[in-house]
């Protein structure tokens, strides 16, 4: 084994940018001598180091720690360092174990929405829901997708994970009554947990609802169906109502299996005094 190599040499032997080894030297991590030409040699000692480099940035360790540790290198330190990893390791389990319980949810949730019968109403009874909200005047698909990442984006912090959020849409009783078609003034999350902050809170109680499938240029005539619907069973309407994205674009390019469920809250005489 030779006792000195070239840069070029590390960086292959390490898989490690030439510019990357050039920062370690800068900062003191490496002090490659150098040959009479100018040209840097790394010693076996700056390859032990790089081993531990290459360890310690693997378990998310940042420079800084690194070049601390291998300054003040001793068992203490060693043992120290041991236990961080531990504690790095326990948390790295612990998110994924959420992730692997956010995938099964997921997973269980688009086999439930494949047993769904669209076109069937069905009065649900249901709890108070926090959400959070954009107000947004939408009238095409591209708006839609771009107030939802607005939204995603001022609330990220609230959202375990994007793919399983439970994303709505609002329609107005005026704007169906006025015959605008396909127009949205706010979209909305419905978030998990109700110690969160909130915008406002969709109230507990008897909604009607249905689902459908397919593209959203369907959806005033099926909301309108549904309100349709609603009177002739006798029930009062209670505020504007609005669309949960079942399946999506987040699952599916195909919008034949797009899934949308339309709810409106309502009250009828044997429920409402």
């Amino acid at each position: 084994m030779k006792d000195y190599y070239k840069i070029n040499e590390i960086s292959k032997l390490y898989g490690i940018g030439v510019d990357s080894l050039r920062y370690y030297e800068r900062i003191g991590i490496l002090k490659p001598k150098r040959d009479i030409n100018g040209y840097r040699l790394y010693s076996l000692k700056d390859i032990y180091k790089l081993n531990i480099i290459s360890d310690l940035r693997q378990l998310d360790f940042s420079m800084k720690q690194i070049k601390e540790y291998l300054d003040h290198q001793s068992i203490d330190n060693t043992i120290a360092l041991l236990y961080e990893e531990q504690e790095y390791i326990k948390e790295q389990l612990k998110k994924l174990r959420e992730r692997k319980q956010i995938m099964k949810d997921r997973i269980e949730a688009l086999k439930s929405a494949a047993r769904i019968t669209a076109g069937e109403y069905v009065v649900k009874e249901l709890p108070p829901r926090p959400c959070v909200r954009l107000n947004e005047y939408i009238t095409r698909d591209e708006e839609m997708d771009f107030a939802v990442k607005k939204l995603h984006r001022k609330h990220e912090n609230k959202i375990r994970d994007f793919g399983n959020q439970s994303i709505g849409a609002v329609m107005s009783l005026e704007d169906l009554e006025r015959g605008l078609v396909n127009v949205y003034r706010s979209i909305f999350f419905i978030l998990e947990h109700t110690e969160e902050a909130y915008d406002f809170m969709l109230p507990e109680g008897r909604y009607l609802s249905c689902c459908y499938r397919g593209d959203y240029r369907q959806s005033t005539e099926r909301i309108s169906k549904m309100l349709d619907y609603s009177k002739a069973q006798g029930f009062t309407i209670s505020g504007d109502p609005f669309e949960i994205y079942v399946v999506d674009n987040r699952e599916t390019m195909k919008e034949e299996e797009f899934l949308t469920e339309i709810q409106v809250q309502i009250f009828d005489p044997i429920y409402h005094y």
